[in-house]
């Protein structure tokens, strides 16, 4: 039937030698000998291998989310194409004195801006988000993430004015997103705030998987099931890197479901009687406040919000249909005193106990519109970021000093995380069976435990590695390691200046809250090096001068007498006098006080 395979077989058999004449053992061993490769030393076949495995690799810098709460931000690079994963902020620690928030350092995005493809977003929380509209303003790039997601990040550009410039675009959990050579895919996890995702980052080394922030909610208030299903997939088509929440990896077991938390509103607000109640927690928490509301439906309650971010994300929330509230339930804050105690329920910022939040001013009595008081039952339905102990606590004795009762999570179940515990990222490293871990989003000691729990479920400690921001870790089918480092850190933002308060400014910031100001001001005549005013010592936060006349005195006394030292040549350099008087005043007060303030030398010469 196939003629030119036919005649194709006759070519071959007439140019087959016929063998006559010749041993057909010594022809056979001719031909094996000619098909045998040549043997070569194992090693080189073995670099060989390696040279040719190495020929595709993936880089992840990560610029934030390690060894701290926030500011996550991880670079994803593949030859000449980058792109990046969450851009967030993190809130200002307590010795960093009137600092609003910081950032990641971009010096490396603008360095490299021009591979840069985009910015995938994992969910909307601010340390994930949070720091959009800065690097925006810097690059502008075009960023994906899920609708509530990007109404969240909306929100955000049009405070800065930058909306209209923006490249927006909506995603939805299976789609794959192409940044060059590489590609995105969004899988669905769950959270505390709808519309989360995963990742599973394609690239020619390899697939990676980056969970996000998440956990394991079979029932959860709103949207589907975390997607094991496809975890499982990638796992069986082999996962060269899983990077996974490490916030909760100090905790054993599951953590709980949202859910367990309206049934606890449901007993507390049944309990209310005729109190009026107040709950604050997280402002991007929508499924708790969706829950409230349901709650104050069923017990024929009002719902009033407070607080800035609390009102724009309930907005923005409703507005997308991610909160289902009943008809005529919200009222402003305003109208709150045209119903009685038992018809209300505040929803309010403040959970963390933020000095400016709603919260804190009802407690102290300096909200514009409501106030605490004894007939208050105040529900705290968060458990305190590490170091906003102290304030939440202020709080908490200052509702009870108005007479207010006040539950919190030690009492009753009114919190849950959104973040999985060791049970939850044990089933995600079985599933993806990585062949690298790295752990992400954590402090270092839970950064620590959870590599500690991928080593224990089997993964080589040389593939599990501890990351620093800044490091350039390059991936292949070879090994994991540590090429190089980038710049990377923190950026303050103060008020308007955005990078322009650093280390130098907020030592000073903090030496002057412990051991305030002392100002010195002489005025000396040019020609003659005559003192014709001063030396005047200007005290802030130091001593109160007139009940330490004597000090001041003994001060003003070694200043002149180290300006007399200094001002005998007809000409005096000024940087000189201003640091012998720091550096003599200095030690004079240390001796005298054991303190130590900032000593700024004013000299004018006329």
């Amino acid at each position: 039937m196939n003629t030119l395979s036919d005649t194709a077989q006759t070519k071959k058999r007439a140019h087959t030698p016929s063998g006559i004449g010749k041993d057909p053992d010594k022809t056979k061993k001719a031909a094996n000998s000619k098909k045998r490769p040549t043997q070569k030393d194992p090693k080189e076949k073995q670099k060989r291998q390696t040279r040719q495995a190495r020929k595709i690799s993936l880089k992840i810098v990560p610029l934030g989310g390690l060894n701290e709460i926030g500011k996550n931000l991880t670079v994803f690079e593949c030859g000449q194409d980058k792109f990046i994963v969450d851009c967030g902020l993190a809130f200002p620690e307590a010795d960093m004195y009137g600092v609003d928030m910081v950032l990641p350092d971009f010096t490396y995005l603008e360095n490299n801006a021009d591979s840069l493809r985009g910015i995938i977003i994992t969910h909307g929380h601010e340390d994930h988000i949070g720091a959009i509209p800065y690097l925006l303003k810097k690059i502008n790039l075009p960023v994906y993430g899920t609708r509530l997601t990007i109404g969240l990040i909306e929100g955000k550009l049009k405070e800065h004015g930058i909306l209209s410039s923006a490249n927006l675009n909506i995603i939805t959990p299976r789609d794959m997103i192409k940044f060059g050579c590489m590609s995105a895919e969004a899988i669905l996890v769950n959270h505390s705030i709808p519309d989360a995702i995963g990742l599973a980052i394609h690239t020619p080394a390899g697939i990676v998987i980056h969970t996000g922030d998440f956990k394991v909610d079979y029932s959860p208030i709103e949207g589907g099931i975390i997607d094991l299903a496809r975890f499982g997939e990638l796992g069986k088509r082999g996962v060269l890197a899983l990077l996974s929440d490490s916030t909760n990896a100090e905790r054993p077991g599951y953590t709980p479901s949202e859910r367990t938390v309206g049934d606890s509103f449901d007993l507390l607000f049944k309990s209310a009687g005729r109190r009026r109640i107040m709950v604050a927690t997280f402002s991007s928490n929508i499924h708790r406040v969706q829950q409230i509301i349901s709650s104050a439906k069923k017990y024929n309650r009002k719902v009033a919000i407070s607080g800035r971010s609390m009102e724009n994300t309930v907005a923005i929330a409703i507005e997308q249909g991610y909160l289902k509230v009943p008809d005529d339930i919200l009222i402003s804050a305003e109208s709150i005193k045209s119903y009685p105690n038992d018809k209300i329920i505040i929803i309010t910022t403040g959970s963390q106990g933020e000095p400016m939040s709603a919260l804190s001013r009802m407690a102290s009595n300096d909200h514009r519109t409501i106030q605490a008081t004894a007939e208050d039952m105040v529900i705290i339905s968060a458990t305190p970021i590490p170091g906003n102990e102290k304030h939440v606590n202020r709080v908490i004795n200052d509702l009870m000093r108005l007479g207010a009762k006040v539950v919190y999570e030690k009492m009753y179940d009114v919190h849950v995380s959104g973040h999985a515990c060791q049970d939850e990222l044990k089933m995600v490293i079985a599933l993806t069976k990585p062949r690298y871990f790295i752990p992400v989003h954590g402090e270092y000691k839970h950064i620590k435990s959870h590599a500690e729990l991928a080593i224990d479920m089997g993964i080589a400690p040389s593939n599990v590695h501890i990351a620093e921001i800044g490091q350039v870790i390059e991936l292949d089918n070879v090994d994991m390691r540590v090429t190089g480092t980038v710049p990377a850190g923190r950026i303050f933002v103060d008020g308007l200046g955005v990078g322009d308060v650093g280390s130098i400014v907020l030592r000073d910031r903090r030496a002057l809250s412990q051991e305030g100001l002392i100002i010195v001001v002489a005025t000396i005549e040019k020609e003659s090096g005559t003192v014709l005013a001063g030396p005047d010592i200007i005290s802030r936060g130091f001593v109160y001068v007139r009940e330490s006349e004597e000090l001041m005195g003994e001060a003003r006394n070694v200043i002149t007498t180290i300006l007399s030292n200094n001002l005998t040549e007809s000409f005096y350099d000024w940087t000189s006098i201003k640091s012998a008087v720091r550096n003599e005043l200095s030690s004079f007060i240390y001796r005298k006080t054991k303190r130590s303030p900032i000593i700024l030398p004013i000299l004018m010469e006329v």
